[in-house]
């Protein structure tokens, strides 16, 4: 058994976010006094450029893991491509009411409510300044669960203006299931409204940082036709590549299983076909006019060639890095050098 396999054998009879929180401490420490870099695996170099960034290799991880920016250091040592770090608001936040994360280890999956908790947008700048990471970094921004989805847009732009030095790429998150009315702003008129104003602010800080890609989020509730309405909006808005995707509001896979009836967003290995169904008609819809990034359940080399034989050019890792530990990164790095060279 290695060392991760132990650790999370023992962390798992802990409460989830009690280990979450845990784990993640151990992983900081690990790197604080040097030892990360004998205990993390090597992982194959495999270059791969999208929206004008060069990527050491497309496996990243996904938002949500280091919402604060405090463990980069210790998530560079793990052979990612890229992190991706948030999502960040404009005011720290508590989230929602303890508890709100648990695991399904018999579905290798996790469900979660956390809503947005984070210590604003503020801390996660001075994470990154004084972090010594020069890799590739996305920061995900999102809006206060209290700001009024009409007046959304006001949050998305602060957050923007903050990060936007400070990272290789942004994200906007409009895809949680956790924070009420923010998938609302997916669709339609609602959605236009909010990008429109977030391009002209990428442009203009351009100027001054260069040229930064914004990237946005989408869920996997969608049906083909939805999917095809948001690319569209996306190619006329100007965004630079979509994230697909977020948790889902599914149960399907968890029925009957110890916390499967818990609301809040479904990651894991539940998630992985519909996440693909979602990547494939994306990648449909855009037809090559933007980049789309794989994420969701992911838990093996076979699932990430997966979401890039569906056409993602990047993937992202969450629940299967809980569950398998930084050997996920290399095996899926390898996974999809195969399928390039088939």
């Amino acid at each position: 058994m290695d060392w991760y396999s132990l650790s999370r054998a023992l962390m798992f009879r802990l409460e989830g976010e009690t280990s979450h929180e845990l784990g993640l401490d151990m992983l900081g420490a690990a790197e604080r006094v040097g030892l990360l870099k004998y205990m993390a695996p090597q992982v194959a170099g495999l270059p791969t450029t999208v929206a004008g960034i060069e990527f050491p290799n497309p496996v990243g991880l996904a938002a949500g893991l280091d919402k604060n920016g405090d463990y980069i250091d210790a998530f560079a040592r793990l052979g990612f491509g890229f992190i991706e770090i948030g999502t960040v608001t404009p005011r720290p936040q508590p989230g929602n009411p303890k508890p709100r994360l648990f695991r399904l280890p018999e579905r290798r999956a996790i469900i979660n409510r956390m809503g947005f908790n984070n210590k604003g947008v503020d801390h996660l700048v001075e994470r990154v300044k004084a972090a010594r990471y020069d890799g590739v970094l996305g920061i995900n921004i999102g809006k206060n669960f209290d700001t009024p989805v009409e007046n959304a847009t006001s949050d998305y732009l602060l957050c923007l203006d903050k990060v936007y030095e400070h990272a290789t790429y942004v994200t906007v998150n409009i895809s949680s299931p956790n924070t009420p009315g923010l998938r609302t702003l997916q669709f339609g008129d609602s959605l236009r409204e909010l990008l429109d104003p977030i391009r002209e602010r990428q442009l203009q800080l351009a100027e001054t940082h260069g040229y930064k890609p914004v990237f946005v989020k989408i869920a996997p509730d969608m049906e083909e036709d939805e999917v095809a309405l948001v690319a569209e909006t996306l190619v006329n808005s100007g965004i630079d590549g979509v994230i697909a995707t977020n948790t889902t509001l599914s149960r399907e896979g968890v029925q009957g299983v110890r916390f499967g009836n818990e609301a809040g967003g479904l990651s894991g290995a539940p998630l992985e076909d519909l996440a693909t169904e979602t990547v494939s008609a994306l990648v449909r819809a855009l037809d090559g006019k933007l980049p789309v990034i794989g994420v969701g359940g992911i838990l093996d080399g076979q699932g990430a060639a997966e979401k890039v034989r569906a056409g993602a050019q990047l993937v992202q890792v969450y629940s299967g890095f809980i569950y398998r530990g930084p050997a996920l990164v290399g095996e899926a790095v390898d996974a999809i050098a195969a399928l390039r060279s088939e």
